[in-house]
């Protein structure tokens, strides 16, 4: 416990310390994000802070993994960190200058098809590579996707961190849920800087290693505990909806759905008047009176878990709908593209 303690501490000063650094390093740099017509913020903010998250995670993850009760194989561990420095270099890079998108997703598949083959030490069969790399591909995507406005996607990745720390518990895995909340610390030290308004942005190094990091985790829970997938896909059902249905959207629509844009439902909330606290506020809320209790029942009723786990996502999916109509009838004020 007084171990796990001190991870949790060690995390959470890692990223404070880095993040309140990364401040100023954008600055010199140049590394600013600049308010515009697809953007939602009124102010040049630094970028990059996400580094702060890395950092923290390569430092702590082995001793968390290696040493606490029921440890994970050598090969998992490695393989989990080759993958966040591979999608953290290449997220980097591109903060500091644009990467093209084929070097950038070949990377995330190096990525994501580095840490399934360190299952494979866990008795996966082969045939689950290919799913795998797709889950990975797209949940490091999707999470960059949804960080448009200050604060979101780091308090996406405390509750889905905590929820996913709880199952792992839960299903006696105190070294992976150690982890997990280990990277809910750290994204905490994050959201600190991050919260509206924010002093600096994750930026693509930060949005894609957490999303393999939600990725890699909820593997592993699968891995030890197949039913436990559900309830955490549970947890992310906010997040999943708003990108996946928004880029079906704008691919049937035949727009250019790869590059930047202002259509996600969080982004409409914020152009018709909402603020950005506001708006994390309505997440938040999905998320503590929808998605949590929902993930209980599942993991409660694990018989039940699937069709629950559809029905999450039905109601997700409605809601979506319900919402982005409501914005789209409404008049948009003449501002509506800054933040409050």
């Amino acid at each position: 416990m007084y171990l796990t303690t001190g991870w949790l501490l060690a995390s959470l000063s890692i990223t404070l310390l880095l993040v309140r650094g990364a401040i100023g390093y954008a600055q010199r740099r140049g590394m600013l994000d600049q308010p515009g017509q697809r953007r939602s913020h009124r102010l040049p903010t630094p970028r990059g802070g996400g580094i702060g998250i890395v950092v923290a995670m390569l430092a702590c993850l082995p001793g968390v993994l290696w040493h606490a009760p029921a440890d994970w194989p050598a090969s998992v561990t490695a393989s989990l960190l080759a993958a966040l420095v591979l999608v953290a270099l290449a997220g980097w890079w591109d903060d500091h200058r644009s990467l093209p998108i084929l070097p950038r997703l070949g990377a995330q598949l190096l990525a994501a098809g580095l840490f399934s083959l360190g299952l494979l030490a866990t008795g996966l069969s082969g045939w689950w590579i290919p799913l795998l790399l797709v889950g990975g591909v797209w949940s490091i995507n999707l999470h960059n996707f949804m960080d448009g406005i200050d604060g979101l996607l780091a308090q996406q990745a405390v509750f889905v961190g905590a929820g996913l720390a709880w199952l792992a518990g839960a299903a006696e895995q105190p070294a992976l849920a150690a982890a997990a909340a280990v990277f809910a610390a750290s994204a905490l030290g994050f959201w600190c800087f991050n919260r509206p308004p924010a002093r600096i942005f994750m930026g693509d190094v930060g949005s894609g290693s957490t999303g393999l990091l939600v990725f890699a985790f909820s593997a592993m829970l699968w891995r030890v505990a197949p039913g436990a997938l559900w309830p955490a896909l549970i947890l992310s059902s906010a997040f999943v909806v708003d990108a996946s249905l928004t880029l079906l959207t704008r691919m049937w629509r035949g727009r250019r759905w790869y590059t930047a844009h202002r259509e996600h439902l969080y982004q409409w909330l914020v152009r018709r008047g909402g603020t950005h606290a506001r708006t994390d506020m309505a997440y938040m809320g999905w998320n503590l009176l929808v998605a949590a209790p929902s993930a209980w029942l599942a993991w409660s009723h694990l018989r039940m878990a699937l069709p629950i786990t559809i029905a999450v996502y039905l109601g997700a999916a409605a809601t979506w709908l319900a919402l982005k109509r409501r914005c789209l009838r409404r008049h948009l004020p003449k501002a509506s593209h800054v933040a409050a």
